[in-house]
């Protein structure tokens, strides 16, 4: 099948200014973030801690650098194809539930009567993470490619929908560009799920998810928000969610940055209107009900394995299971791991995906 070659781009300058970003930040090592924790004394104190600390250049630079890149990530390309794989599919694009346009893929399996709808981190896309090329190698310098697993899950019997979240690869730009870690990117599910629904080949399956980081997170507030758009849902898979001021407290505690929580919360509500208390709060973890997998690199540098514990043990559901991925301490392997690691992911939806 042949590929479209148009893309949406971001604005104009913002590519550019972006790449510089990720250079400028490398030492973060930041990546697919979170949801927030910063307490709400935290936010009341932000304005006075930034007038009584005043962080020497190279702390203001990592702060602001680190803030521009969570206010809006990047756009990254989309290398791989189905085809290349083996996979027949289908181009497709849909209205999220305010109406930007999101782009993906609809992978059909044969005579499947079985749906996966999978997202990604930040700043990933459908496809994965060109982090083998430059300008993208800062975040360990190695590729996230998710076109391994869509086949072994195809191949499953498993039909695939999956997409790029709004201001990432090739779906528009949203929300002014902001990235809120969840807060609006949950529209995109929404309307993934419509979306679906839409379709009268994919109107009845049985559907189950595959959320991983800022795309959990995005799934996690929908299901608090909106839990009637997920009735239908018969289990999640949640890899690495995460909360943004945990991340943003790991990274300050590594600088050594005296009150770095209090002066990015600064930085990130000048570029945003938002705080880290208001981009997603632990409680909306509350409301995932349907059985859920959350998975986490356990030794993850960029953040704590007890963010993801209270993650995991705030999660309603009575049928979870929480697996740690162990030998390596970089995050974006844990997206690499499930393709050379199948067997608990496939095991996981066909104990739950038939369940009446």
């Amino acid at each position: 099948m042949a590929k479209q070659t148009d893309t949406i781009v971001s604005p104009e300058g913002a590519f550019n200014s972006r790449r510089q970003l990720l250079k400028a930040s490398a030492a973060l090592a930041t990546l697919p973030l979170m949801a927030a924790a910063a307490t709400s004394a935290q936010a009341a104190d932000t304005k006075a801690a930034t007038a009584a600390t005043a962080p020497d250049a190279n702390s203001e630079a990592f702060i602001n650098g680190m803030a521009d890149l969570m206010a809006h990530s990047t756009r990254t390309p989309v290398l791989r194809w189905p085809n290349e794989y083996g996979m027949d599919y289908e181009e497709i694009f849909f209205p999220a539930m305010d109406g930007i346009t999101i782009e993906g893929w609809f992978i059909p399996a044969a005579g499947s009567d079985k749906l996966l709808i999978m997202n990604h981190p930040m700043p990933c896309n459908r496809y994965g993470y060109p982090g083998h090329m430059a300008p993208w190698q800062d975040f360990g310098g190695f590729e996230v490619n998710f076109l391994p697993e869509y086949k072994i899950l195809h191949d499953a019997g498993y039909s695939i929908i999956t997409y790029d979240m709004r201001n990432h690869g090739r779906s528009g730009t949203g929300s002014g560009g902001i990235n809120a870690h969840g807060t609006l990117e949950y529209r995109d599910v929404i309307g993934s799920l419509r979306y679906a629904k839409s379709r009268p080949d994919t109107k009845d399956m049985k559907t189950a998810l595959y959320s991983r980081c800022l795309g959990a997170n995005s799934t996690i507030v929908g299901m608090h928000k909106h839990p009637e758009e997920f009735s239908h849902i018969k289990a999640m898979i949640a890899l690495q969610p995460v909360t943004p001021a945990v991340f943003v407290q790991t990274a300050m505690e590594n600088q050594k940055i005296a009150n770095g929580v209090e002066l990015f919360d600064a930085a990130y509500y000048k570029r945003t209107g938002y705080h880290l208390s208001d981009v997603w709060p632990m409680e909306y973890a509350k409301s995932v009900t349907v059985p859920t997998l959350v998975a986490q690199v356990r030794d993850d540098f960029l953040t704590k394995p007890s963010n993801v514990q209270e993650i995991y043990d705030t999660i309603s559901s009575k049928d979870k299971k929480l697996f740690w991925i162990e030998g390596t301490d970089q995050r974006f392997q844990g997206y690499n791991y499930f393709a050379k690691n199948p067997q608990l992911v496939l095991d996981w939806f066909a104990t739950h995906i038939n369940v009446a």
